[in-house]
């Protein structure tokens, strides 16, 4: 399958430090990959990498097979790239209601975006008129979710989906995350605890030091993988 989002010899860093050492990535439309290792080995500068928000030093970022390097994070949203950042980013202070309400910025209505968010996450339709900071961590995060689907993305970039939260609600968030993927969104994750998300993944890559030190399908060699090299157990 082609590549909508691809990554090619990618290096980036932090001020003088590299934190991403000639990575190479790709996600096919409808397809969830998991970006996976140890806390520190890159994982988020690669996803800030896809979505424009951190400069590549060398290398190429491609969206649809087009050389996207360099482009304005603004414009690569416009393109479809979304990405949720660790910590869920809902405004607490705001309602759901006002929360789903700034994301008509991309030209759909209120309307629109509601029927999006509620009919995917009913829970939210009963909170409409609750602040957002008031909600469970579950719940934020399935706001966070919606939010980003109103934008009708062709990339979802998520990061650390599961932090803080309880595991049968990380289950069923990454239910929805396989859904959208059926729906033929391209889905990157990032996650430190891969038991969290090798049940829906298609194709799972091991990031360490800032290189990708394996990928393949998440088989349970990989899964064993894993357990050996960092403490969020795939098993």
């Amino acid at each position: 399958m082609s590549a909508l989002l691809e990554l090619r010899g990618v290096r980036a860093g932090y001020g003088g430090i590299t934190a991403l050492h000639g990575v190479d990535l790709s996600v096919a439309a409808g397809r969830v990959v998991a970006l996976l290792g140890p806390n520190g080995a890159g994982k988020t500068t690669t996803l800030k990498v896809a979505a424009g928000v951190h400069p590549v030093e060398a290398g190429r970022l491609l969206l649809g097979g087009r050389d996207a390097t360099g482009a304005d994070p603004r414009d690569l949203a416009r393109a479809g790239v979304c990405l949720i950042p660790e910590g869920r980013g809902v405004f607490p202070n705001l309602s759901v209601r006002d929360n789903l309400l700034m994301m008509t910025f991309t030209g759909r209505s209120r309307e629109e975006v509601e029927e999006v968010a509620f009919t995917r996450f009913p829970v939210l339709a009963r909170r409409a008129s609750q602040a957002a900071g008031t909600m469970s961590g579950g719940e934020q995060q399935m706001l966070a979710l919606a939010r980003g689907l109103a934008t009708d993305p062709a990339v979802l970039l998520l990061d650390e989906l599961s932090m803080g939260l309880a595991p049968l609600v990380v289950a069923e968030l990454y239910e929805q995350v396989a859904e959208i993927a059926r729906q033929g969104v391209a889905v990157l994750v990032v996650e430190q605890f891969a038991a969290a998300v090798l049940d829906i993944a298609d194709h799972a890559a091991v990031l360490v030091r800032g290189r990708i030190e394996r990928h393949g399908e998440p088989d349970e060699a990989l899964r064993a993988e894993l357990s050996d090299l960092y403490l969020g157990s795939a098993r």
